[in-house]
């Protein structure tokens, strides 16, 4: 892999030990011949990864996998740490094997990282990444990683912007992005020099995507993001309640930090009203006003709250 993973960070992913094989013995008690694998000792995976890494990704990313191999030095932005692994052990695995075999920019990433495919099977990938996961510090385990979320019907934004990078290993605040949610009904959406202020520097030089960011400010025109959420304009949602009643952005947005591209399926549904016709009682729809209602109940009992019920709460 001879290029950093992502713009300022680092990655590849998942610690694997082999477990200890018991003791075989005889019927008469004594010892099998065969021989346990010693405790600790790498598996079949990782001593794979391990030489495939030599092969392909020590020249830039380094033995240690910090980041200056003999070739480093010759990136406009020097190749990921993927031993750290404050950034790296929450990627999930398939997110990481996406950017060995395609390159960085099937992740929105710099093409810096170039694709792998002509060279390694997806099992191959994963042995990589099974051997990468050793190398980090703090060390990795298998339920620090997240697992990628996809929503179907994802809109295509006109940036590629990874929450998976941002939110999830960067762990960015998402208030710092939407910095409207504390103070307004909206949550906004970040402007064009929110953005530049973290790349100024960062990726600017080889990654497109973070270029179109400079394209639009040295237009002066703002990003023009697809909206995801929206409820009905009859409805008056006021972000700053939530967020100072310390309500995670995930209870009503999802697994934002899991997600490569933001999607939703919100709103009424007509087979979801048929069913509740005849009597049964599924869960209602994300934002829908069940929804909403359901969840203030919620809070009022688990959590002794005094979330309103009435109507003119939110229509009025």
């Amino acid at each position: 892999m001879s290029r950093r993973i992502w713009a300022g960070g680092s990655a590849v992913a998942l610690l694997a030990l082999v477990a200890l094989a018991p003791a075989l013995w005889s019927g008469a008690g004594a010892q099998s011949s065969a021989t346990p694998p010693r405790e600790g000792a790498p598996s079949r995976e990782i001593l794979n990864g391990r030489q495939l890494y030599s092969t392909h990704c020590q020249v830039c990313h380094g033995d240690g996998g910090r980041g200056d191999g003999p070739s480093a030095g010759g990136f406009a932005t020097k190749p990921s740490n993927l031993a750290d692994g404050r950034l790296m052990n929450a990627l999930p695995d398939a997110f990481l094997v996406n950017i060995i075999l395609h390159g960085g920019p099937a992740e929105g990433l710099t093409p810096g990282m170039p694709p792998f495919a002509a060279y390694l099977g997806e099992a191959q990938a994963r042995d990589v990444v099974a051997y990468v996961r050793t190398l980090a510090e703090p060390k990795f385990r298998a339920e620090s990683a997240r697992q990628l979320v996809t929503v179907p019907g994802a809109p295509r934004q006109p940036i590629f912007f990874s929450h998976l990078i941002h939110a999830g290993s960067f762990q960015i605040d998402c208030q710092y992005c939407h910095a409207d949610a504390r103070r307004s009904e909206y949550a906004g959406l970040p402007s064009v020099e929110r953005c530049v202020g973290c790349h100024k520097i960062i990726g600017v030089q080889d990654n497109p995507e973070i270029g179109k960011i400079h394209d639009y400010a040295r237009r002066g025109q703002p990003i023009p993001w697809v909206r995801v959420f929206k409820v009905p304009e009859f409805t008056y949602f006021p972000h700053k309640a939530h967020v100072r009643a310390n309500l995670p952005c995930q209870g009503c947005h999802g697994p934002i930090e899991q997600m490569r591209v933001v999607g939703a399926q919100t709103g009424p549904r007509l087979l979801h009203d048929l069913v509740r016709l005849v009597g049964l009682k599924p869960p209602a729809p994300a934002l829908t006003m069940g929804w909403c209602v359901e969840c203030h109940r919620e809070q009022n009992r688990a959590h002794g709250r005094q979330a309103p019920l009435d109507c003119v709460t939110c229509h009025h």
